[in-house]
């Protein structure tokens, strides 16, 4: 994938993440989650990027974009999850989207209070000993990583998050296979590793620990005031929010500078830290969980990009009649195979084959059709 598209474009990076039974994808034009629902058929739904990077260059200039991507990011993983929770579910268990967005606000602010506010509160007792410099950002730093590893380890005993993290497991195995140009399917997906070097998790752990340089080099170019536990706890939760952005503009550039760079032995050792997490982020997928990633991926491959890769040998691996939701997506030509191979049905593009001007995959709106 080094040489670029057909347009002549640097490769694009394919992302994505693991949600309720199933996986989001994210290609350069659309996005898209596939969900395994409880009859067994798979669920997928397809939307538009947002574009707005292009249309205000602004929020593509360095140490901007990092903080509209993290926003960005967000908000479509917000959108994905609440699909994959609604389609994962019968009809009578599905919550609203505000009951979605309350959840996951109520989510953020434990999260917060938790690793942010709890640390910095309880080591404001010890700030006679260990003072208010490097020290105290070093100690608060490494208790902030110590809590949250404890987090992971313990909701990876849950069987629903091992689920998860299964799907997540499968995501970077797709994602991996398509950079090694390999057929689509289930077992040959499965050759490659759980972990991949452009994993959301190691972008955590690099904010964790570039925020122990971030607040020390803050903290002696503004002190802590004197005044008290209160005053002390207050400073330290204060100047952690708001150097967030600050944080998360250097690990973005970070993670940017290293993702064509894989071979630097710098690189590979910054790397290092997230790919051991992922140890735990991420567990071994099932078939049927890798046919999930390879759907939601399809969904997000332009068919004149797709028609590069080798075809599958067997068609069949890919089994699980498919529901479209909505598709938004406009402008571009996607490829979804059904599950029986090539065909001559309307919307589908075959590999290699050259799609009408207006032909889409499936137009937005119609209701699903057999054997998709």
């Amino acid at each position: 994938m080094s040489e670029g598209d057909a347009t002549g474009h640097r490769p694009h990076y394919y992302g994505g993440q693991a949600v309720i039974e199933g996986v989001m994808m994210r290609g350069r034009h659309a996005w898209a989650v596939a969900v395994r629902r409880p009859s067994g058929e798979i669920y997928v739904e397809r939307h538009p990027v947002n574009d707005a990077a292009s249309r205000r260059p602004v929020l593509a200039k360095p140490f901007v974009r990092g903080p509209w991507a993290m926003v960005d990011a967000l908000k479509m993983g917000t959108r994905a999850l609440t699909v994959s929770a609604n389609q994962s579910v019968d009809e009578d268990e599905q919550l609203s989207g505000k009951e979605m967005s309350s959840s996951l606000l109520i989510a953020l602010v434990l999260f917060i209070g938790v690793f942010i506010v709890v640390p910095n509160a309880g080591l404001a007792f010890l700030s006679d000993r260990i003072g208010d410099g490097t020290l105290y950002h070093l100690v608060e730093g490494v208790l902030r990583i110590v809590m949250f590893l404890g987090y992971l380890a313990a909701i990876s005993m849950l069987s629903d998050i091992r689920r998860v993290f299964a799907y997540h497991g499968a995501e970077h195995q797709t994602i991996a296979a398509w950079e090694h140009d390999e057929p689509l399917q289930p077992d040959r997906v499965n050759q490659y590793s759980t972990l991949h070097v452009r994993c959301g998790t190691n972008f955590v752990i690099m904010l964790m620990l570039l925020a122990v340089l971030v607040y020390s080099v803050a903290g002696v170019i503004v002190p802590a005031p004197d005044g008290g536990l209160v005053a002390t706890a207050t400073y330290h939760v204060l100047l952690r929010i708001l150097l967030l952005p600050v944080i998360v503009s250097l690990a973005y550039e970070g993670l940017r500078l290293g993702a064509g760079r894989k071979s630097n032995p710098v690189v590979r050792m910054l790397m290092k830290p997230g790919l051991w997490l992922q140890k735990i982020t991420t567990r071994p997928s099932s078939p049927d969980q890798r046919e999930v990633a390879i759907r939601a991926f399809q969904a997000v491959v332009p068919v004149e990009e797709y028609a590069k890769q080798p075809r599958p040998t067997d068609e069949t691996q890919l089994s699980a009649s498919l529901v479209w939701g909505p598709d938004e997506s406009a402008g571009t030509t996607y490829v979804l195979m059904p599950p029986e191979g090539p065909a001559d049905a309307e919307g589908i593009v075959a590999p290699g084959e050259e799609p009408a001007s207006d032909q889409e995959v499936v137009p937005p709106g119609e209701e699903p059709r057999s054997g998709y």
